[in-house]
């Protein structure tokens, strides 16, 4: 199959041949939800923690005798109903990690990919042209594409400074090289825009072999 290729003004220049297994498959939302929850879940440190009886310094001692003062028995100061004691069943340091079989992560970003496609939500750049940092020249081809008011996200496959410099200060664009895009990444966007070179990338990544 094969998508149109526009230039910055916007003008239609040419075609680029695409894998249809990529661009055209019939969406899974339940791959998409998996690999969206591995991702999420494996983004996560896992590092919170809090102290426990044992872990909390102190109160070695018994506070007071077992029998004789009228009073609750008391073994430590640091028993988990006095202030400044442990924590009950708190929080620990664990992984989170969700592991998902490779064909599932790319049947996720496939899915996402045709939908998209289906939705007139790709748009192929043929280059962006950026030889130096010009945040004015992003605007103009987003106006010239009629996309300023979406949140974009461009996928390139060379992913130069000017190119980085000239985007990090609008704030609906996320830039990203065209392999190390997500599943969320995808899903979290209204247009996806690429370049000829980053389309190439990603497609014989996700292509069949």
């Amino acid at each position: 199959m094969e998508l149109e290729v526009v230039k910055v003004n916007g003008n239609k220049a040419s075609k680029i041949k695409v894998d249809a297994s990529v661009f055209s498959v019939k969406p899974n939302k339940d791959a998409v939800y998996r690999a969206v929850l591995s991702e999420m879940a494996n983004s996560r440190q896992g590092t919170h923690g809090s102290k426990s009886r044992g872990m909390v310094r102190g109160g070695g001692r018994k506070p007071w005798r077992q029998k004789g003062r009228g009073v609750a028995r008391a073994g430590t100061i640091r028993s988990p109903l006095w202030r400044g004691g442990g924590t009950v069943f708190g929080p620990q340091p664990h992984q989170y990690e969700y592991k998902l079989p490779k064909k599932i992560k790319r049947l996720a970003r496939r899915s996402i990919l045709s939908e998209k496609l289906q939705n007139e939500q790709i748009i192929v750049l043929n280059e962006f042209g950026i030889d130096e940092p010009k945040t004015k020249k992003i605007k103009e081809l987003l106006v010239n594409l009629d996309i300023q008011e979406n949140k974009i996200l461009i996928l390139t496959g060379d992913l130069t400074d000017d190119l980085i410099l000239s985007m990090r200060n609008i704030p609906n664009i996320a830039l990203l090289d065209a392999m190390t895009a997500s599943t969320y990444d995808l899903l979290d966007s209204d247009i996806i825009l690429f370049d000829q070179k980053g389309l190439k990338m990603l497609n014989d990544g996700l292509a069949d072999k």
